[in-house]
């Protein structure tokens, strides 16, 4: 039941219907009213970010996506609406079934549970805020199930120079394990991190191998794959006595999975998809990251001016997106 709160006439993209690929999205700007429930929050949404999922779900690559709809799972502004005491904080969130199951943040307006919101450190801009959420959750939600590395602990990230393996990098360094960062050509690591990461180019070396000699043959504590199958056994073979894998994508499904080396190995795996999280339990991921975002060691991604669009922009920024960008790509709606 809704409140006696205000309604606003929000501007948002809405997706008609799944295409076959980006190039073929034919996003529109459409008016609709929203307001919100006794528990819920009323935002004026200052910046948004498009995500790979965002791509995925408008071109039919997860089945239970709604359409039509409002995409857009990232997002930072300012409640205009909600309990007593909520009015004018600036807040910061993200989900795994906004903009997906249900219209998401790609708008002027959002409407979301009181309980989902994090507030936005002041020397976070709002499109830094607002590219936060999806790497930094699904990095921190592997890291939680795998078990928080210790100081000591060797964490090995594969795919090191995406967003989710650079948060990853933060995340781990904050609480004081090494890392070794995997890339498939030559180049350094690009993020922020509080300690050196060692840089192993799979292209020209045996990453299993390179893992062992860089932790004198014990192997890493978590190795968090986020690419996959491509790197399914070179991460196996780099894990340590009770190490533990984070998978968090595939290329292909099917891999070879020696049965003996992994209970030998008294190994784990993880798998995280963070499009099963609710609103509420990502701010609580959200939440865990907090104080490391507050003292410094966890650092917002770099937003290029070149990498925000207007709303009226939407399609050209899933396409940025789609076509692998390394750019954090934002959605400024006013």
């Amino acid at each position: 039941m809704k409140s006696e709160g205000q309604s606003i006439n929000a501007r948002c993209v809405r997706l008609v219907e799944k295409v076959a690929d980006a190039a073929s999205l034919a996003p529109v700007i459409e008016i609709h009213a929203l307001s919100r429930a006794a528990n819920e929050l009323l935002i004026e949404v200052k910046a948004a970010a498009v995500n790979p999922s965002d791509v995925k779900a408008a071109t039919g690559l997860m089945s239970y996506a709604v359409f039509p709809r409002t995409p857009g799972r990232d997002y930072a502004g300012v409640v205009i609406d909600g309990p007593a005491g909520s009015i004018g904080r600036e807040v910061f969130g993200s989900s795994g079934d906004l903009g997906i199951r249900r219209d998401g943040t790609h708008a002027t307006h959002l409407v979301v549970e009181a309980d989902a919101v994090v507030e936005k450190p002041k020397s976070i801009s709002w499109e830094e805020a607002a590219g936060i959420g999806v790497p930094f959750v699904t990095a921190m939600e592997g890291l939680r199930r795998a078990g928080i590395p210790k100081a000591g602990e060797t964490v090995l990230v594969m795919g090191v120079n995406g967003k989710v393996g650079q948060a990853a990098v933060q995340i781990a360094s904050w609480h004081g394990a090494r890392v070794i960062g995997v890339v498939r050509r030559d180049e350094l690591y690009e993020g922020h991190a509080n300690s050196k990461v060692d840089v192993i180019n799979a292209s020209a070396t045996d990453v299993a191998a390179r893992v062992r000699e860089l932790t004198g043959g014990k192997g890493a504590d978590i190795v968090f794959n986020t690419v996959g199958d491509p790197y399914f056994q070179a991460a196996h073979k780099s894990l340590a006595l009770r190490g533990r894998q984070i998978l968090i994508a595939a290329v292909d499904r099917i891999v070879q999975f020696n049965i003996l080396e992994f209970y030998r190995g008294q190994h784990t795996y993880v798998g995280i998809d963070t499009l099963g999280l609710s609103s509420v339990a990502t701010g609580a991921v959200l939440r865990e990251l907090g104080p490391g975002f507050a003292s410094g060691h966890l650092k917002p991604f770099p937003i290029k001016p070149a990498a925000i669009y207007p709303l009226e922009q939407a399609k050209a920024a899933f396409i940025a997106v789609a076509g692998s960008s390394r750019d954090r790509v934002i959605l400024r709606p006013v």
